[in-house]
């Protein structure tokens, strides 16, 4: 069609008609622009919790990327709405807020299975996140013999590294989660911050900071006062030049994390031998015979650490099986393990109902006690989760070390006081996450040992 035809069939009149009438709907125009924008954006969200803008600016939106910020936006809601924010870990947190960066589809099933147990039992995971927040902070939070009920011996304070505005964030982000812990357990209101505004105005005066419920007042230039409200946490934080801030806590705050990691650890552990107890005999079975059975994601470090590989990864040349005991292996689930990886194991036990489960599975297993057993230096490796009640397990460690071939090594699981208290056996310890036992009925703190026996 010959457009100049169609510019010939316009008067001056209708042209500047057109331009009156939309001249004057420029207003209405706009607002049906940003009308329709707000519907993208709702349309993304749900209850209108926001996550991220739906549009960023650009004029066609690609229904997947609205669909993923929809389920992003559910999965904040859900948490908002149950209140996650007040019973999760820090850990929890961070790993909800990457989630929510890739979303699961929000059905029933799957919001039941992730917010459930935050539900079902708010105190465990609430105790769970301030054990968490403190195992990080001093070795003495790692060790179930100093934070009983009664124990004087925890820290009155710790550093934290990298405050000052010029060294990151690492250092208020960790004060934050020791305040939110520790305001879950008493029921106190999360950190907001006005908090971090009040220690601000005290550091530039050049003074502590003090959350007892006391306000900073501090005036800008022009004469403008502004005043921030802190919260009685029973802490104070000073910082020095260095960047480092030490938080002390007040001796209340004190007694608060002393009852709630003695409450998360359990005031009676197999792990801490009573004041003056009489030595027991090393081959005595009476007590030490506790048996918590290995998680799998305990037995799956504890083979990583060992360097317990996979031959069925191996295409070409795979290495020889290695030959593995485990001591007081229970119902055979480290030797499930490690025979599915294709290594030969070999196990003994002392009770008699374990190591008939462990034989129904097709293991070879001998029932004895173990610290009985006449010691053979035929094997690779040991992988074992001795009994942990007193310091028995050292007996046990010695005598497994026994079994190994020159150059052989042994990875132990064992109680945290093992490294930070008793430190009777030397060798390379990982810590294990807090309560990496809780399913197996007990959160005594863990890790592990790696010993490697000398080479001929």
């Amino acid at each position: 069609m010959n457009m100049n035809a169609i510019a010939k069939q316009s008067t001056v009149l209708d042209i500047i008609d057109e331009y009156d009438r939309k001249a004057a709907n420029v207003e209405a125009a706009i607002k049906a622009y940003e009308d329709a924008c707000t519907a993208v954006e709702m349309a993304g969200t749900i209850m209108g919790t926001y996550v991220g803008p739906v549009l960023r600016g650009r004029a066609y939106v690609h229904a997947s990327d609205m669909l993923k910020n929809l389920r992003a936006s559910g999965w904040k809601a859900l948490y908002n709405r149950c209140q996650i924010d007040r019973i999760a870990s820090a850990k929890d947190k961070k790993l909800f807020e990457r989630t929510v960066a890739d979303p699961p589809e929000l059905t029933f099933e799957n919001a039941k299975a992730t917010f459930g147990p935050y539900l079902e039992n708010p105190r465990s995971h609430i105790l769970r996140g301030l054990a968490e927040t403190f195992a990080d902070l001093d070795p003495a939070y790692k060790s179930h013999s100093k934070v009983k009920i009664g124990v004087k011996g925890l820290p009155k304070r710790v550093i934290l590294s990298s405050w000052g505005s010029y060294s990151g964030t690492y250092g208020k982000d960790k004060f934050r989660d020791i305040v939110n812990a520790l305001a879950a357990y008493r029921g106190q209101p999360l950190m907001e911050h006005d908090e971090f505004n009040a220690l601000s105005v005290a550091h530039r005066a050049g003074e502590d900071g003090v959350l007892d419920g006391r306000s900073y007042t501090e005036t800008d230039r022009y004469g403008r006062a502004s005043e921030w409200s802190t919260i009685d946490r029973g802490m104070t934080v000073r910082v020095f030049g260095n960047g480092n801030a030490h938080v002390f806590f007040a001796p209340d705050t004190l007694k608060d994390i002393n009852r709630a990691l003695a409450e998360f650890y359990g005031e009676v552990l197999p792990d801490a031998e009573e004041e003056g107890a009489k030595p027991r005999v090393g081959t005595a079975v009476s007590k030490d015979l506790q048996f918590y059975w290995s998680p799998q994601e305990v037995i799956d470090r504890a083979l990583e650490f060992a360097g317990v590989y996979d031959l069925r990864e191996w295409r070409h040349n795979p290495p020889e099986p290695s030959r593995i005991l485990e001591p007081s292996c229970g119902d055979g689930r480290i030797m499930d393990a490690i025979r599915a990886r294709g290594h030969r194991v070999f196990g003994i036990e002392y009770h008699a109902g374990r190591a008939a489960e462990a034989r129904g599975k097709g293991h070879n297993v001998l029932t004895a006690n173990f610290l009985e057993c006449p010691a053979k230096p035929e094997y690779d490796m040991v992988v074992m989760n001795p009994p942990f009640y007193g310091r028995h397990y050292v007996k046990h460690v010695r005598h497994a070390l026994e079994f190994l071939k020159p150059g052989g090594q042994l990875v132990s699981i064992l109680p945290a006081t093992a490294h930070y208290d008793h430190g009777e056996l030397k060798g390379e310890w990982r810590d294990l996450p807090v309560g990496s036992f809780a399913e197996a009925g007990t959160n005594v703190p863990t890790g592990l040992l790696k010993i490697r026996k000398e080479a001929a």
